[in-house]
């Protein structure tokens, strides 16, 4: 079998009212996402979906009459990609539902098959304040959530910590709390600085009274020494690494010592073929592996397929903030849309690959370019 054809389509999602992310200062009215398919001549496609492969344009010819599950040989020409121009992770995505599809296997058994589901995390993308976060709360318990993460990001980290208590008084130790400062990374239009240690430090000692499960993103990115203290001066977890793009980045947090909870995305950064290098160094280092989520169904059901496979992921982050983005926003892609059960598990199928079906009609309206 042959790769004959990689297909790379651009899609919006024009939606009002506008979700209004924590971690953007602009509103968002739109959300774009790639679709990458991987065609055969044997009639087998692959899809994928998550960063806009920019840079991928005009480098087809590397994979074109290749073998699909020569996987590891295309993932050393993504990287390579990667390192001249953009990330091209999603087709790494693709390639793992070809080679499932092949197989006839769902790709969490092709990665060792270790568990068939794992329990979802909501998380929360606005700044409720405290009485409307509170009922939300409630919302995600009744949906059967038993975990949910909160956004910091209110411009006074006080206030922040009032929206938590009033969640932690009002469910208790009913849900597993996690908060996202999102001080390692900004928007391209947004200059303001990240926290310094000293910054962290109040904010830390605040959540371990109130019992948060992880401190995510404290710091700036390469403040890796100040990630390393400010995890030794607290036991909340640290968490982060959601953009970092290198392997060997993750390779240094490790061995530095500079998180408790590992956070990459594969549809951003390595691709499951990546990833899976992280999650095995996670395990022998006896950290936790949760990889970030926040693509669209897509990307979120290639994680699951990751974490399952692999790890014992204690939650996998579920993007989830109705009305203002809600399923129907994040997985307009997708003939149907990625659930949880009544539970809070996300639960994976028999079905070979990565699950999914692309929705063609939603597809065709979406299209861009």
């Amino acid at each position: 079998m042959k790769i004959t054809g990689i297909e790379i389509t651009q899609h919006r999602l024009d939606y009002d009212p506008p979700f209004h992310a924590s971690w953007d200062t602009k509103p968002r009215t739109s959300f774009d996402a790639t679709v990458v398919r991987v065609h055969t001549d044997a009639g087998i496609t692959g899809v994928g979906s998550g960063d806009l492969m920019v840079g991928f344009a005009g480098h087809e010819h590397l994979f074109v009459g290749q073998d699909p599950l020569a996987i590891e040989r295309h993932y050393r020409v993504l990287e390579n990609i990667q390192f001249h121009y953009g990330r091209c992770w999603p087709l790494d995505l693709a390639l793992w539902d070809l080679a499932g599809k092949i197989a006839g296997q769902p790709v969490y058994k092709l990665l060792g098959g270790l568990s068939d589901r794992v329990r979802a995390y909501a998380s929360s993308g606005t700044l409720r304040d405290p009485a409307a976060l509170a009922e939300a709360a409630e919302g995600y318990l009744a949906q059967g959530f038993r975990a949910l993460k909160i956004r910091f990001h209110r411009g006074d980290w006080r206030k922040d910590i009032r929206a938590l208590e009033a969640v932690r008084a009002r469910v208790g130790d009913r849900l597993e709390l996690m908060v996202d400062c999102n001080q390692g990374w900004r928007m391209p239009w947004d200059t303001y600085p990240a926290w310094s240690l000293k910054d962290a430090l109040p904010v830390a000692r605040e959540l371990e009274r109130l019992g948060v499960y992880w401190m995510e993103e404290p710091l700036h990115r390469a403040d890796r020494e100040g990630m390393r203290r400010l995890r030794e001066m607290t036991s909340v977890r640290i968490a982060g690494g959601e953009m970092t793009r290198e392997l060997y980045e993750f390779r240094d947090l490790i061995a530095d010592g500079c998180l408790d909870v590992l956070q990459p995305d594969a549809a951003l950064v390595g691709g499951i073929t990546g990833l899976r290098r992280i999650a095995a160094m996670a395990q022998a280092a006896n950290l936790v592996f949760t990889p970030h989520t926040w693509t669209n169904g897509m990307g979120v059901t290639a994680n699951a397929h990751l974490v399952c496979g692999l790890t014992e992921g204690v939650f996998l982050e579920y993007p989830f903030d109705p009305p203002e983005w809600d399923v129907d926003r994040r997985d307009y892609m997708m003939a149907e849309p990625l659930r949880v059960d009544a539970d809070g598990w996300i639960v994976m199928s028999d079905a070979p690959g990565l699950g999914y079906a692309p929705d063609e009609k939603r597809l065709a309206a979406t299209r861009v370019g």
